[in-house]
């Protein structure tokens, strides 16, 4: 289970920062993604990290690079 920061993205569409519909990063044990939509299937609060404010959850990331949408679920419901 991994710790996930989500945060707006105040600079989508710029040099290396995704296309202007890219307007969410998420950050997963020190790597950043950009996406155009994040869906959080599990428990999240917020979380100021410097002057910034996060979305914050706990679980497993999907990602469907052909759409740009992240997905974040508890842990549990990714076991098989």
């Amino acid at each position: 289970m991994n710790k996930y920061l989500i945060r707006y993205n105040k600079s989508a569409g710029g040099p290396g920062r995704g296309s202007s519909e890219h307007v969410w990063r998420v950050f997963e044990n020190g790597h950043e993604y950009l996406a155009r939509h994040v869906r959080i299937n599990t428990h999240s609060w917020s979380e100021q990290t410097g002057p910034d404010w996060n979305i914050v959850c706990l679980g497993v990331m999907t990602m469907n690079e052909e759409f740009g949408i992240i997905e974040i679920n508890r842990a549990n419901d990714c076991e098989t």
